[in-house]
């Protein structure tokens, strides 16, 4: 019916397919853990299940370097800033992995010091269950948000005021308790 039937060997797509193809295929995760979670995500790393297969066997010292936050573990109220800190330094586009019931709901510590969940600093992409979870979870989660979001990511000069509008809306969806110098 259109030109990729009279043409053979013609491949059609959009910009914004090639730019998530790539996007998808090169996540550079931000070193982040926290608590035994950091355990299970140094496993994803580690020749057992190889993170390197798929483009992501270095996790990255500098958030500026990165693009993925993997949130492994308790975040405590005195952490909680240096998350947030660490989450603002990285490029556009930006993802997070709650991984752990610690990270995505304060786990069994339900009490002043532990923060009840990141998505109250961070907007979170990805919630990973388990105490701890297992690194073929992590590999799961991070295949969805491959195929999910970064994918079909879409580009363009409005994207930056996109993003913080997204931000704002899924920070101020979640009940918190405002912290000093936190939100901004």
């Amino acid at each position: 019916m259109g030109i990729e039937d009279k043409i053979p060997g013609v491949l059609l797509t959009t910009v914004e397919g090639v730019f998530g193809w790539l996007r998808q295929a090169s996540f550079w995760p931000a070193t982040m853990g926290l608590a035994c979670c950091a355990i299970e995500m140094m496993a994803f790393g580690a020749p057992r299940f190889d993170a390197g297969r798929w483009g992501q066997e270095v996790f990255r010292a500098s958030p500026r370097q990165a693009d993925l936050l993997i949130v492994s573990g308790r975040v405590s109220q005195k952490m909680a800033p240096v998350v947030r800190q660490v989450y603002d330094q990285m490029p556009e586009p930006k993802y997070v992995i709650a991984m752990g019931a610690c990270a995505s709901s304060g786990g069994l510590f339900n009490n002043y010091a532990v923060v009840q969940g990141c998505d109250h600093i961070v907007p979170v992409d990805i919630y990973l269950p388990g105490c701890p979870p297992r690194p073929d979870m992590l590999i799961d989660a991070v295949f969805k948000l491959k195929k999910g979001e970064v994918a079909h990511r879409p580009i363009g000069k409005d994207i930056a005021r996109q993003d913080q509008a997204k931000e704002a809306a899924e920070l101020a969806a979640a009940p918190t308790i405002e912290m000093k110098g936190l939100m901004r």
